[in-house]
């Protein structure tokens, strides 16, 4: 009975092995989707904030890049063209490497 024992502890922590990295990966997924929300979100207030103030004449660049938070601003881009404020951001990520960049437009229009 207690070589039973020790087989099944042993099969338990062999488990606990193979199942630990998966959850930690899991996880880090988790988080960088996370990320990749938070800029979305931030992207889209600031397409929006850009194109508000091109509509009362205000410089889009400027609100855009106001309506960003501080961590986001560097390599940000902001363009206006064809009645569009466009706002384009580096994803945070807590990959080394791993930079993509997601976009955002708002339309400049009157109502």
């Amino acid at each position: 009975m207690s070589r039973s024992r020790g087989r099944e502890r042993a099969q338990a922590s062999i488990e606990v092995v193979a199942l630990v990295p998966a959850l930690a990966l899991l996880l880090a997924c988790v988080w960088q989707a996370a990320l990749a929300g938070l800029a979305l979100t931030a992207a889209e207030s600031a397409s929006r904030s850009g194109a508000r103030a091109a509509l009362v004449g205000r410089p889009a660049l400027d609100a855009a890049l106001a309506a960003l938070p501080a961590s986001m601003r560097t390599g940000a881009t902001v363009t206006e063209s064809g009645g569009r404020v466009v706002v384009t951001v580096r994803v945070p990520s807590i990959v080394p490497g791993f930079a993509p960049r997601l976009s955002s437009s708002a339309p400049v229009v009157e109502q």
